[in-house]
């Protein structure tokens, strides 16, 4: 596993420290951190182990999305991994979970790169699969190198284990030369964000999934592309994997682009300015009570932004609105000085507005600290949990024109919000709070929509401001939807 998703336009690299915070394991990541990083390695093992096979484990590494990686930094990986395929001796297949987004310096297209020298080693015969998020850049440098390549389905990415699942069967299959995998891709000139908790992407990924398994349709993936990874390669695609038969893979491709390009108007961003957003929520609450949760989409440490955007705290300060909790903010300096200072203390606090033009300025709080953590974590899509390293919760004091009640978690590791227990594991209720607002674009649904009383999206400026029609591209086509109407197309 090496993965890490590019935001091209932030101004943080991805280094060495990026990846330490998650782990680098190199061949027993499935046993030092089976409920961390290592779960799905330990999934596939023991996949493999069901049917008698055996897994070689190599690296095992993974970052928040960030910058560009160092480029030292992805080479190291990189080569690790090549010098365990190398010494593990003749293989039967080889599988890869990558992203499909990550750029280092230098290499615009990191995955297109390893799965070019992995073919290198193993040469034309021995099957080559990679598990892609859907978030993903497919290059004709991967699709040239790999035999299968499959991307989850589902934003939020509950889905993980299942297309694991999927890729190890056709792996199996392609090396017991049951079957010729045969890819047919479609590009999509379309740039977004795209739910597939709400209709009508939802159907969509029905009808890719009633596709699969009939008459020699092998996978169905729609990449989603991310919209702020400025590669060539970026932008929405459709593949669709059969058994030796091009030409019905390819006519089935056409079938679901039409489809997607048909509904862009219906799955065009529901965000709306942070003032309406409040609004809606504060409306809400007279009807039918909290709490309600709000996304702070632009500030999505999930997408490569900082993590440390004042702008929302800003306007829910001026709206004087209190029993609020928000979060995660990533500040080292102010977790350093909450543990300094101790749980039940009263602290002066500077919170947020460091990284960079993206976060706004630094907001100035009287706060009481009211929990620190030394290994906060958070339950991420079953299994899983991610780190969030040393942490607190801290509740503002009421001091001039702030109100009391605005519950602040703040963390030294950087991490979107993706479970509740990012502020229960502190001690945080949330049931009786108005407004839980959380630094994440869409991740959060499957653990927030079940407490809440609705979830509204709220663009706030940003490093993921999503405007993509004006996303100052410099490398990938301006030719894309919504930017243009009606872009040429293949279908």
């Amino acid at each position: 596993m090496l993965s890490a998703e590019t935001n091209t336009f932030t101004e943080t690299p991805t280094g060495r420290t990026s990846f330490e915070e998650y782990g680098i394991f190199r061949g027993d990541a499935s046993t030092k951190a089976p409920e961390a990083i290592g779960a799905m390695p330990l999934f596939v093992k023991e996949l493999l182990a069901g049917d008698g096979h055996e897994m070689v484990e190599s690296i095992c590494a993974a970052s928040q999305p960030n910058g560009p990686t160092v480029r030292s930094i992805y080479e190291e990986l990189r080569d690790a991994i090549l010098e365990d395929i190398i010494n593990a001796g003749p293989l039967d297949a080889v599988f890869l979970v990558l992203h499909g987004g990550m750029v280092a310096d230098g290499y615009p297209d990191c995955e297109g790169d390893l799965l070019a020298r992995v073919r290198q080693i193993v040469g034309p015969k021995v099957p080559i699969g990679a598990l892609l998020d859907l978030h993903c850049h497919l290059s004709d440098c991967m699709l040239s190198s790999a035999n299968v390549i499959i991307a989850l389905k589902e934003y939020p990415h509950i889905d993980g284990e299942l297309r694991a699942r999927e890729l190890y069967l056709l792996l199996r299959d392609c090396a017991d030369e049951k079957i010729t995998p045969v890819t047919a891709v479609v590009d999509c000139p379309m740039v977004g964000l795209w739910h597939t908790t709400r209709e009508p992407m939802a159907s969509i990924v029905r009808r890719m999934q009633f596709l699969e398994g009939q008459e020699g349709v092998l996978s169905v993936s729609l990449g989603h592309g991310f919209p702020w990874g400025d590669v060539p390669e970026a932008g929405a695609k459709v593949w669709v994997i059969t058994d030796g038969d091009y030409s019905k893979g390819k006519a089935l491709a056409f079938d679901i682009a039409n489809e997607f390009w048909a509904i862009r108007d219906e799955i065009v961003g529901n965000a709306v300015p942070t003032d309406a957003a409040l609004d809606r929520a504060l409306g809400l609450l007279q009807t039918m009570g909290g709490p309600i949760v709000i996304a702070d989409v632009a500030d999505n440490p999930g997408g490569g932004a900082p993590g440390d955007s004042s702008f929302v705290l800003r306007k829910v300060i001026e709206r004087g609105v209190s029993d609020v909790v928000l979060g995660v903010f990533w500040d080292l300096g102010a977790v350093y000085l909450c543990k300094d200072a101790g749980v039940g203390n009263n602290l002066r606090l500077r919170i947020g507005g460091k990284i960079g033009v993206n976060s706004d300025s630094p907001v100035d709080l009287l706060v009481r600290i009211r929990s620190i953590a030394d290994q906060h974590s958070q339950e991420a899509f079953g299994s899983t949990r991610l780190p969030f390293g040393s942490s607190v919760w801290v509740e503002t004091i009421a001091e001039g024109k702030v109100p009391s009640g605005i519950h602040l978690v703040i963390a030294s590791v950087r991490c979107q919000v993706i479970s509740p227990d990012a502020f229960t594991g502190l001690g945080i209720t949330l049931a009786d709070k108005k407004i839980i607002i959380v630094k994440s674009s869409q991740h959060f649904y499957t653990g927030f929509a079940p407490i809440s009383k609705d979830v509204i999206y709220a663009s706030a400026p940003g490093a993921m401001y999503p405007d993509f029609a004006n996303i100052p591209y410099r490398y990938r086509s301006l030719e894309y939807w919504p930017r243009v109407d009606n872009p040429p197309r293949e279908f």
